[in-house]
């Protein structure tokens, strides 16, 4: 059978229909004007309501004034009365006859009065502001000094879908817009979108559709969910980002009005997407949940969690990332879509079983993989490099690097081994935090440690010393050895005075963080990490949920966390047995401050007759000594000349000042 005539012949017979329809309310018009001029005429009515009834019985479905009548419940004289506007529109006769009736060439257009008068099986109600024609705005009034003689026009989109044509009402373009393309869903997330289906089909027999709750941090994967349950339905899916739901009640109520028409006028359904919502926006909040329970139809909401909702029946659904299974499937699927051949990918040969590295590390959604392939392939297109692994490795971090601009700083690591001077054993704390990260799916999945307890499996490390030891460089040099990205973790911006603040804004760096299983570096965390204190008042008691909070994240976070202090007697005993590893980075002795001076100065540095020997005599930490270096090369850039002890003497001076430490002789005699 073909559909495109079957659209054809409906679009025919339904104009057929409406001619038909619009010829009788004429020709009421007609005989209304003959006898108010007193000229009756002779005149066949049946052959109009003949015609009428021959154009209905040709219709294959319904005619749109049909579907009209019957969804919003209009009887004869309401029909009649749309019907008169319609014309208005579509034939020129009508307005001739408005004015003639009138008596005013002026007043060519109709109004209440008119339709009173004119128009059979009158009630004076359909005029009331509840009755269908103005509740849903199918017609709009003009302005005048009465009621009765103001003059009525057909809503646009009610014009335009009684002729056959079906879009979305104008004025909710660019606050709604269509989810048209739909991807394929794992298994899992396809199993979901068949019991969100299945609940909506069986509410619907019953008259008691309810709102649809898809929860989870990440984005993408509920609007294909979505789109999927739609499709399953039969529905359109519209879009409307919570942002945009006005406040101002008159606002909000024309939006709740125009949309609920649409769902009316259109089988669709609606996501409101809250997944950016601030959930401090008691205002936003408010319109969002007034929306949602006065708007009839299929809705779905989508958040990072749950909205508590209490007019309306919500079925709430948690949205879990592919499993492990699935994400090694769409890598494979997406890695034989960057190649040529579409039969058999010229890069999954190539990675050796590295798609089991990259899902053990990065616990990305469909979309994200399908993303990071897609940026994979341009790398390749644009460079010569071959190395598919580090290239997909790569994209993976970028794809997955969390939001946290406002909480956090990404620090580009830089260092390595041969830049971190410390003790053998501290080196050796590191490298089996290293080898933890590395190693961590292998022991929790395949030896079972995971499924014997899912306490502590997060990889938790202290690194305490006094300022400029070298804590923040070693967690650079923890994430360029292992290639993840480091942050480095604000906790002025994180820890707020206001009652459960904190713990939300915790949760919202773990939460982000969580998918591309990142390094985290929580900096002088004894701010929040002190001794615990005496519960005294609510806020206190806070203050160690909080901590307890903090903690409770850190042992279940896939990837690493590492705390820094610059006592470690500040920190409580009890907190320091659920941190897995803890390194002291000591104040460099004059061997290892020797040690950083031969290494401080980077290879393109032009030096002349530096001593390190006497340089290390400066009783001074790692980090001091980078800033001396430093101002030094600038010193000596701006003289023209190589880096000599003159210089680096001049930058001691200044960074000892800035510490009010008195150089001494012991530490510079002999320099110059």
């Amino acid at each position: 059978m073909n559909l495109t005539n079957i659209g054809k012949s409906w679009d025919e017979a339904n104009y057929r229909y409406l001619s038909a329809a619009l010829a009788v309310v004429r020709n009421i018009l007609e005989d209304h004007t003959d006898r108010e001029q007193n000229q009756p005429q002779e005149k066949n009515p049946e052959h109009l309501q003949q015609a009428l009834e021959e154009a209905s019985a040709a219709m294959p479905t319904p005619s749109a004034l049909e579907r009209v009548c019957k969804m919003f419940n209009l009887s004869s004289f309401e029909r009649d009365l749309l019907l008169l506007c319609a014309g208005m529109e579509l034939n020129g006769d009508f307005a001739k006859l408005c004015a003639i009736i009138h008596g005013d060439l002026q007043r060519a257009y109709p109004t209440f009065s008119l339709a009173l008068a004119a128009l059979p099986n009158v009630h004076w109600d359909a005029i009331a502001p509840n009755a269908p024609l103005r509740h849903w705005r199918l017609i709009q009034l003009g302005e005048a000094h009465a009621l009765t003689l103001s003059s009525l026009r057909i809503d646009e989109r009610i014009l335009h879908y009684l002729t056959g044509i079906q879009y979305l009402d104008e004025r909710l373009a660019g606050i709604i817009e269509p989810l048209q393309e739909v991807n394929d869903l794992v298994p899992s997330h396809q199993d979901l979108a068949e019991r969100v289906a299945a609940v909506w089909a069986q509410a619907y027999k019953v008259n008691s559709l309810p709102i649809v709750q898809l929860c989870s941090k990440e984005t993408a994967s509920k609007r294909t969910i979505a789109a999927t349950i739609c499709q399953l339905q039969g529905l359109s899916l519209w879009v409307m980002p919570a942002q945009v739901i006005p406040l101002a009640p008159s606002d909000l109520n024309n939006l709740i009005r125009l949309w609920t028409r649409e769902t009316i006028l259109s089988k669709c359904a609606l996501l409101i997407d809250c997944n950016e919502l601030d959930t401090n926006d008691t205002a936003r909040l408010n319109a969002i949940a007034h929306f949602i329970e006065r708007t009839n139809g299929f809705l779905i909401v989508t958040s990072r969690e749950r909205i508590s909702l209490s007019e309306r029946l919500v079925v709430n659904f948690d949205v879990h990332q592919p499993t492990t299974k699935e994400q090694g499937t769409v890598w494979q699927d997406a890695l034989a879509a960057m190649s040529d051949d579409k039969t058999q990918s010229v890069y999954a040969p190539q990675m050796n079983g590295q798609v089991k590295s990259l899902v053990e590390q990065f616990n990305l959604s469909a979309a994200t993989i399908r993303a990071a392939c897609a940026e994979a392939a341009g790398q390749l297109a644009q460079t010569s490099q071959n190395d598919i692994t580090s290239i997909l490795w790569d994209a993976c971090r970028v794809q997955a690097r969390p939001r946290l601009d406002e909480l956090a700083q990404r620090i580009e690591p830089s260092g390595d081994w041969e830049d971190l001077v410390l003790p053998e054993a501290q080196k050796q704390i590191l490298w089996e935090i290293a080898a933890h990260v590395r190693q961590r799916s292998t022991v929790y999945n395949n030896w079972g440690f995971a499924a014997k307890s899912e306490r502590g499996l997060g990889i938790s490390a202290l690194f305490a010393g006094a300022s400029g030891t070298g804590k923040t460089l070693g967690a650079e040099v923890l994430a360029h050895r292992l290639r993840l990205d480091l942050y480095r973790i604000d906790l002025s911006s994180v820890v707020s005075k206001y009652i459960g603040e904190t713990e939300k804004n915790l949760r919202r760096v773990f939460d982000a963080a969580e998918q591309g299983g990142v390094i985290l570096l929580f900096d002088e965390a004894d701010a929040l990490f002190g001794k615990r204190s005496e519960v005294k008042d609510a806020r206190d008691r806070y203050a160690n949920i909080e901590v307890s909070y903090l903690l409770q994240r850190m042992e279940s976070y896939p990837g690493l966390a590492v705390l820094t202090t610059n006592l470690k007697s500040a920190i409580d005993t009890a907190f320091l047995r659920r941190i897995r590893f803890v390194v002291q980075f000591p104040f460099p002795d004059t061997t290892q401050r020797a040690e950083i001076w031969r290494r401080i100065f980077p290879a393109k540095t032009p030096t002349a007759d530096l001593n390190a020997l006497q340089l290390a005599r400066l009783n001074v930490a790692g980090g001091n000594i980078r800033n001396i270096a430093l101002n030094a090369a600038f010193l000596a850039a701006d003289a023209g000349e190589a880096v000599q002890m003159k210089h680096v003497l001049r930058a001691a001076q200044t960074e000892y000042t800035k510490l009010e430490k008195p150089l001494t002789e012991a530490e510079i005699g002999g320099w110059v």
